[in-house]
């Protein structure tokens, strides 16, 4: 009786552990289908890793990393990070601090002595890490891309650029992202170890973990694998701009795979690096931003795993000439979506929700065609009025929809090439489909600006600081409007 008993109790674990294992080949399938619509719909080029209760699931590529010798992206193509670089940065300082040779609380001229006193003796590094630092963001400067991007800095010089420039705000009295925090963290690391920012960064991270595929990129270096980035132009894909790697820094030059970010989230759970206190340092919520807050180079929000209500959420995502990635964990249940693109700005939060919704056994929304892609194609080639038409032909198609990003960034297209007409109408429907965001009312604003329509561009202005307050840069725009 008792062997009987134990036989049919094993019959059940291997039941359960098989069902397990059915269980995620299935959503490994569902996830595969979902990336490849995405995919096929020009929406997700890259790469691909999922794990669940941390084993992997799904690692695949989409796409090419290189369109023009028609070269797949693999789950080894190396593709450039963007912010998520941030993560890197902020846990090599809190690795600095556990070993007593920084202090966080303490201002950051303690350790650059030559930074503007009237400055540096207000901001502390926690501020940097946090972007409370009220320091202008560099890459949000006029004519940023047109007269710095390209051009080749060393640490030094490029903090000269902005290091006099006048505070946004009190140090610690906000959020306010920030590149320029996160480069002068580089800086500090330099400063302190007495090592390039590349090196210590190689000898404390990545050489530990075996981190192979993963580096500060340059574009001299031949690199193998390295995916090729690429925009999109409406349903147009052209080559990125060129951006010299100096400039991201601490705050965007890294390079890696969805492998080596695998490797990446699992030290995360250990101590291999940091002590428990200090690792537990980089996920907590030290300031709000929307409905998440921000850590030390991560941000902090809740998501619905929908039996027991809420999960921790910890992710980043990044941005970078020809490249939008986004890291994206749930330390309870030990999952991760790694989701890496070359092709531009794309909808990577949207895609992850979706994931999750599979990992959790929840509903999700199936992928849809963008129909801003449509519309630049049709305002920039046919005018205002077939791009109306297009516009009234397919609002009503369920396979289409209006995605508040992609027409933000159809209607700049538009701009930059003086279609400035086209330009309000793209963002006027933007308008009409987000009523509640004061992005779109401050983009319309600008495009009545440049269209030298003063009255509506106050107008609208004012809209998107009603609806958004933290608007700083619509607050200047206004500001100056109301002085003319």
């Amino acid at each position: 009786m008792k062997k009987s008993i134990k036989l049919v109790v094993l019959s059940i674990i291997f039941q359960l552990f098989f069902l397990n294992i059915a269980f995620a080949q299935d959503k490994a399938g569902q996830i595969d289908a979902l990336l490849n619509q995405y995919n096929q719909y020009g929406q997700f080029n890259g790469s691909a890793l999922i794990a669940e209760n941390g084993k992997v699931i799904l690692k695949k590529g989409f796409g090419s990393a290189n369109m023009e010798w028609n070269i797949p992206n693999q789950p080894d193509t190396k593709f450039r990070l963007g912010s998520i670089s941030k993560q890197f940065t902020a846990f090599l300082i809190v690795k600095l601090a556990e070993e007593g040779k920084i202090k966080l609380d303490v201002p950051i001229s303690t350790y650059l002595p030559d930074y503007p006193k009237a400055n540096g003796d207000k901001i502390t590094i926690h501020q940097l890490l946090t972007h409370t630092s009220g320091i202008p963001n560099y890459t949000s400067s006029p004519n940023f891309f047109k007269d710095k991007s390209r051009n080749p800095y060393t640490p030094e010089e490029f903090v000269k650029t902005f290091s006099d420039l006048p505070l946004e705000f009190t140090p610690g009295e906000k959020f306010n992202y920030s590149n320029s925090g996160y480069f002068l963290l580089g800086y500090i690391i330099e400063k302190i170890s007495g090592k390039t920012y590349e090196q210590y960064l190689q000898e404390t991270i990545f050489t530990p973990l075996k981190m192979v595929n993963s580096g500060y990129d340059h574009s001299d270096v031949i690199l193998k694998n390295r995916a090729a980035g690429y925009e999109k132009r409406g349903k147009k894909i052209t080559n990125s701009a060129y951006l010299d790697m100096s400039i991201p820094y601490a705050a965007g030059s890294l390079y890696s795979t969805v492998e080596d970010l695998y490797l990446w989230d699992q030290a995360l759970y250990t101590n291999q690096l940091l002590s428990s206190k200090s690792m537990e340092s980089l996920f907590n919520s030290y300031i709000k931003t929307g409905k998440a807050s921000y850590g030390y180079g991560w941000f902090i929000s809740e998501a619905d795993n929908g039996s027991s209500g809420k999960v921790k959420v910890t992710e980043h995502g990044g941005g970078i000439n020809g490249f939008n990635t986004i890291i994206y964990r749930i330390p309870s249940d030990k999952n991760l979506i790694v989701l890496l693109n070359n092709t531009g700005s794309t909808g990577l939060n949207e895609m992850s929700a979706s994931i999750r919704a599979i990992l959790y056994n929840q509903p999700f929304n199936a992928p849809k065609k963008s129909l801003a892609f449509e519309l630049l194609d049709s305002f920039s080639e046919q005018g205002v009025a077939n791009g109306l038409k297009t516009y009234n032909k397919l609002k009503n198609d369920p396979t289409y929809v209006i995605l508040e990003g992609d027409m933000n960034r159809v209607g700049y297209q538009l701009l930059q090439t003086g279609k400035t007409k086209e330009a309000i109408e793209v963002f006027k429907i933007n308008a009409e489909t987000y009523p509640k965001s004061g992005n779109v009312y401050d983009s319309l604003g600008e495009a009545y600006l440049t269209d030298g329509n003063k009255e509506l561009a106050i107008s609208n202005y004012k809209k998107a600081i009603e609806l958004d307050p933290k608007n700083e840069d619509g607050k200047k725009a206004l500001e100056e409007l109301l002085k003319k």
